[in-house]
């Protein structure tokens, strides 16, 4: 989907002063939105963000919405949507409505501190670009808490770096500093192990997952640590199905359960889970 995109420099309103990338049509949406939220919020934080998660259904699905120009902005884009920044987006939505704020400016200060390395924008570098790294910072922040371990997940060893091996599918790579800063990211995550719920294991601990949790599905493809993202949703039969920006078109709940529609993606060895705090 090709919009046109205007650049907005808030000044104070930011911590860095960073610069942001959104049109005027998905800020007029911001405002309808935050109005229409105002009367949904949940009995739980959990069910606070599925009311505003179903509030996306029908979005168009939009890959690659953050590779915007030829430096890092803070992109702000509700008109469309992957997978991570739905996600992204409706904690955001959902935090300010938790904490009583409806206008732009903290709207925009909250989407960077749950898009990026210590809540600040510093370089493409500085994005979460793993999404297993983007749950275990945004857990030093306070904001999510993985539950995975919890719920019967098992530790494993995998080495992460699919952008440092394959630096032609990302444009911002071109830049050598982004190239090396992504590197060292990648260097720092070999440290770490990755605790992954079996596929096989979900169906019989979904009474365990809660309306709003992040699901993330982990992968056996090399170098990768998650291919795709979305939310919890408890559906009247009890099942646990998921709400997601589909790659598919759409922000959509699936038909089947989560552990069904699973079973159909070759590549998915299992889930991550990080509640919302």
């Amino acid at each position: 989907m090709k919009r046109l995109l205007f650049f907005l420099l808030v000044l104070g309103s930011l911590s860095t002063n960073a610069q942001i990338t959104c049109s005027s049509g998905d800020k007029k949406l911001f405002v309808k939105k935050m109005g229409q939220l105002k009367l949904l919020k949940g009995a739980s934080f959990g069910d606070t963000i599925i009311h505003v998660g179903k509030t996306f259904l029908g979005t168009p699905y939009v890959e690659k919405t953050l590779e915007v120009g030829e430096a890092e902005t803070l992109v702000i884009n509700l008109c469309g949507l992957d997978c991570t920044t739905f996600v992204e987006n409706v904690l955001a939505f959902s935090t300010l409505l938790r904490n009583g704020n409806t206008d732009f400016d903290t709207f925009a200060e909250t989407l960077k501190t749950i898009r990026y390395r210590n809540g600040e924008l510093n370089g493409y570098a500085s994005r979460l670009h793993y999404f297993t790294d983007w749950i275990r910072n945004n857990e030093q922040k306070g904001l999510v808490k993985d539950i995975t371990h919890g719920l019967g997940g098992v530790e494993m060893e995998k080495t992460i770096n699919f952008m440092g091996t394959h630096r032609e599918l990302y444009p911002f790579l071109k830049d050598e500093g982004n190239y090396q800063r992504i590197m060292e990211t990648e260097a720092a995550l070999a440290k770490e192990t990755l605790c992954v719920l079996p596929q096989s294991e979900i169906e019989s601990v979904e009474g365990n997952i809660q309306n709003g949790d992040i699901i993330a599905l982990a992968t056996s493809i090399k170098g990768l640590d998650v291919t795709h993202t979305g939310l919890a949703i408890r559906q009247p039969s009890g099942r646990i199905h998921l709400l997601h920006a589909s790659s598919s078109g759409e922000v959509t709940i699936t038909k089947e359960p989560l552990a069904d529609y699973l079973n159909k993606i070759k590549s998915t060895i299992g889930i991550i889970v990080a509640r919302p705090l």
